[in-house]
């Protein structure tokens, strides 16, 4: 493994979670198919070997590219991987979209995966927590605390620019995937989630993504689309050819309004009526 474009810090930090891969084994990790859990799991497979497994949640809120990044990674890493589909939209507490609904979701999904790692007698489960998760509303981080499922990455004090640049230094081609997230997070809270609402944020983001915007949101506020990218983005969006575009594709999903928020991507900026 080329270290040389990680820190010398990132680095100690990466052996101390050697170490706790080291002493727990064999483990289960919760993954997505983003650059935190990736790494892990990649991680995972270099100290433990077969003793590393996965499991996915598909379909649903989560969305296809990510299922699919994540099933090809684990085919690469040679890792055990189990995929199962998540009937989340089934759960009225969840699609009634309160402040709980990340819990909700969590919680199921960690239960799914505690039998998943009985039936194949693990004890230890892990997720991609990190440092920087401290920073925002997350809900399902008191689930997987409460689950006792494990935040390696967290405890050595990895942050995810460290673990972009060790991911890199592995070679893992998620080292500079935009953030992931499920299209659940996109609906205001208090807006009911169901399959039509998760299909049109589907649609307008595959717009921006076929634009060449990396790592956009499209929020989804009822009749009203708010894009949210990058501000080095916003000259490309507002030239006539793709803003008229745009504006179309949206209405055609189903968009009555469409505005782009000035103050660019913020990752988590639905969570702004919640203290931390």
């Amino acid at each position: 493994m080329n270290t040389a474009m990680a820190s010398p810090v990132a680095q100690d930090k990466q052996d101390r979670l050697v170490l706790w891969l080291q002493d727990h084994h064999p483990l289960l990790i919760a993954y997505s198919g983003g650059v935190d859990s990736s790494y892990l799991l990649a991680m995972a497979r270099r100290v433990l070997g077969d003793d590393a497994v996965a499991a996915t949640a598909c379909g649903g809120v989560h969305p296809a590219d990510e299922t699919a990044v994540a099933k090809a990674l684990a085919g690469r890493l040679g890792v055990a991987h189990e995929c199962f589909e998540d009937p989340i939209l089934a759960c009225e507490a969840f699609t009634r979209n309160g402040p709980e609904r990340c819990y909700v979701c969590k919680q199921r999904l960690f239960a799914r995966i505690k039998e998943i790692a009985a039936r194949r007698g693990i004890v230890h489960i892990a997720h991609g927590a990190t440092v920087d998760d401290r920073g925002d509303y997350r809900p399902g981080h008191r689930a997987a605390r409460e689950a006792g499922i494990l935040a390696p990455l967290e405890a050595v004090g990895l942050e995810k620019a460290e673990i972009r640049a060790l991911s890199r230094a592995m070679g893992l081609e998620t080292w500079n995937r935009p953030a992931q997230s499920c299209l659940a997070t996109r609906i205001a809270y208090g807006i009911a989630i169901d399959e039509a609402r998760l299909a049109q944020v589907a649609a307008a983001e595959a717009a921006l993504a076929r634009l060449g915007i990396q790592g956009g949101r499209v929020r989804h506020h009822g009749d009203t689309a708010r894009i949210e990218v990058a501000p080095a983005y916003f000259g490309r969006l507002l030239a006539d050819s793709a803003r008229i575009g745009l504006v179309t594709e949206l209405r055609r999903a189903g968009f009555t309004y469409v505005t782009l928020d000035l103050e660019g991507y913020l990752a988590g900026s639905m969570n702004r009526a919640f203290a931390i």
